[in-house]
């Protein structure tokens, strides 16, 4: 077993040579995508023409990040069991998007969710309030994205940390700024075929180990490590936590922008679900292999060189598919892993350019007047100046455990986007004093509530006890926002914005006047 844990750290020709593969193909359609993206309709949502079937596996693709692949796997393969509890957390928020935000996300807005939250509210509170949450929910998922890339790249491809981050930065990059989301979208669904066609294939080499049966795999973990691994209480013991970790998961799916913004790359609500439909399939089908992957590198690796490789058991992926297919294997695995990480990262730079600059220059600083080509500009500029923020703080961040990066994200657009969103789109008497008191609310007790948690207070500054006892705050800031939307807008009613709900009903249910 030995022999195969060493290569991991050393440069592997395979692995490198389909990474250039996929980033000379992805710069082509880049390239290719350029010549189209000239107009803000076509930078920001690849000029609505994406079918629903492409939007699902874009979709997909920008879901399934190496948090959910490497992480998942790893600690299904820790922890057993309850690795299932992230897997179906992440995998429930899906029905909510199809049945409660697609239709009227798409129908309502023009390119991000605050065009939604802002539709008969006064734009520029509302606007300001949405792009905080946002852009916090983006710079918190894109930490975790680039030190997972040095890391990964450090390990496989033998390059420095520093390095690894610079090259990250400047394809994610070139695929924005150039090619703006019909490049991203191309990325998300090949990087979607090659993850789910990679999984597909490892779980195949896995069962025919075991006669083809996963029982037999449960069967051979619980021989090795005894019943706890298919018992739920090996990773979260307190039930608070798994609620409030559930519905961080959840409801945080149905407020992240880059998620949402996908939406308005199809050319109507039909599609919208459609895409929704898709991507659900897909990704049910994926957290399934990864839970087998997880059971496959317990029983076949095993839990000691997963740890002595990586603590937290992110290597365990790409372990066992070296030892189910050799050092080639490997190297596709780490490609496919790579590629991952660019397409979810491309997909978050596009959100946070498309916030500053559609947002925040357009919406407020200009008042709605400004011409595309100035937008389109502006937008560039954005994403120029989040692909260098993205890279300093990958650095920044270095050998810091960041696994509770991507809880917070989750955390803050449970709190600060759903909450709003679902409350401007579902009830009359929502007032823009209610968004901007929701938004900051959320917000604010995110942030918080998790620098007092386990998570920080103890893991990372060290304290000997935490001042809140929960390790996700999912359970208190987004009852909470939900709580400061509804007394905002009690105190602070506006009759004029009632009235245009009667409008923003038809245009919601009817698609009349959507764009």
């Amino acid at each position: 077993m030995n022999e195969f844990s060493s290569t991991i750290g050393q440069p592997n020709l395979t692995s490198i040579l389909f990474f250039f593969v996929f980033i000379c193909g992805t710069l082509g359609i880049t390239y290719w995508a350029a010549k189209k993206s000239k107009s803000a309709s076509q930078f920001y949502a690849a000029g609505r023409s994406v079918t629903g079937w492409q939007n699902g596996l874009a979709l997909a693709g920008d879901y399934m990040s190496a948090a959910s692949f490497l992480g998942i796997a790893g600690l299904v393969s820790l922890k057993g069991y309850d690795g299932l509890i992230y897997s179906i957390g992440f995998l429930v928020g899906w029905p909510i998007i199809m049945f409660l935000i697609a239709e009227p996300l798409r129908n309502l807005g023009k390119y991000t969710f605050a065009d939604v939250v802002a539709y008969r509210l006064k734009q520029k509170p509302v606007r300001i309030a949405a792009s905080v949450g946002s852009l916090m929910t983006v710079s918190f998922y894109l930490i975790a994205q680039m030190v997972g890339s040095g890391s990964l790249i450090k390990m496989v491809f033998g390059l420095q940390y520093e390095t690894a981050i610079i090259i990250v930065g400047a394809v994610m990059i070139s695929y924005v700024l150039f090619g703006g989301m019909l490049a991203t979208t191309w990325v998300q669904i090949i990087k979607a075929c090659l993850l789910l066609g990679g999984a597909t294939v490892m779980v195949f080499i896995v069962l025919s180990k075991f006669d083809m049966n996963p029982v037999n795999l449960f069967a051979a973990a619980t021989a090795k490590y005894g019943a706890k691994v298919l018992e739920p209480g090996g990773l979260v013991a307190n039930p608070w936590d798994a609620v409030s970790l559930g519905l961080a998961l959840m409801f945080g799916t149905a407020g992240l922008p880059h998620i949402l913004m996908r939406f308005y790359t199809v050319p109507d609500a039909k599609a919208a679900r459609k895409s929704v439909f898709y991507a659900t399939g897909l990704i049910g089908y994926f957290y399934i292999l990864t839970f087998i992957i997880g059971f496959g590198a317990m029983v076949l690796v095993g839990q000691d060189i997963i740890t002595k490789m990586d603590k937290g058991g992110n290597m365990a992926a790409l372990l066992l598919a070296e030892a189910t297919g050799g050092t080639m294997f490997l190297g596709f695995i780490a490609a496919v892993a790579f590629a991952t990480i660019l397409a979810v990262v491309a997909g978050l730079t596009l959100a946070g350019a498309t916030t500053l600059s559609h947002d925040l220059f357009v919406n407020v600083f200009r008042g709605g007047k400004s011409s595309e080509e100035e937008e389109v500009k502006v937008a560039k500029r954005a994403t120029l100046f989040l692909g260098v923020l993205a890279v300093g703080l990958g650095i920044a961040f270095k050998g810091q455990n960041v696994a509770f990066m991507v809880g917070l994200a989750f955390a803050i657009a449970a709190s600060a986007n759903f909450p709003a969103l679902l409350l401007s789109i579902l009830w009359r008497k929502f007032s823009t004093f209610g968004a901007v008191a929701s938004i900051a609310t959320g917000t604010v007790l995110a942030v918080g509530l998790i620098i007092i948690s386990p998570t920080v207070w103890v893991d990372v500054f060290k304290y000997p006890a935490a001042i809140f006892p929960l390790k996700n705050p999912a359970i208190i800031s987004m009852f909470g926002a939900f709580f400061a939307g509804w007394l905002g807008s009690v105190l602070r009613p506006d009759l004029a914005e009632q009235e245009r709900y009667e409008e923003q009903k038809i245009r919601n249910y009817l698609g009349v006047g959507a764009e």
